[in-house]
């Protein structure tokens, strides 16, 4: 089975910045579409970016466009979401996850994906 474990959270400052990493085994990430999602005690889970399999779209949610960029490393079988510009409202365990989906099809909903790490805590806090 895929494994998908999270690393890079931590406690940063608001507006700063944190570069988040999700390292597969088992299987390639290659025909994996994968995104970010994130989930605050008490509120439910929200999509914040992803990328299809193909590597040549990428998609992220309306609050984080221009602050998140999401990427693929093929050689060290990773996904990072860069994040910048972090404002305290962000902090939430952050988790990423994956599909096999061919082609350039890549969507933030959590209903899409299959495959789900345990996560990385990020707070943003002064």
């Amino acid at each position: 089975q895929l494994q998908l474990v999270e690393s890079g959270g931590g406690l940063v400052q608001p507006g700063g910045s944190l570069r988040l990493s999700c390292v597969a085994s088992g299987f390639t990430l290659g025909p994996y579409t994968v995104g970010w999602f994130r989930q605050a005690p008490g509120k439910e889970r929200e999509g914040v970016s992803c990328i299809s399999s193909s590597g040549g779209s990428t998609s992220h949610a309306d609050t984080v466009k221009g602050r998140f960029t999401i990427s693929r490393d093929i050689a060290k079988n990773t996904v990072y979401l860069q994040m910048n510009s972090l404002k305290p409202e962000e902090t939430a365990g952050y988790y990423c996850a994956a599909v096999i989906t061919l082609g350039n099809r890549c969507l933030i909903r959590p209903p899409f994906y299959n495959n789900w790490g345990q996560g990385t805590q990020v707070t943003v806090s002064s």
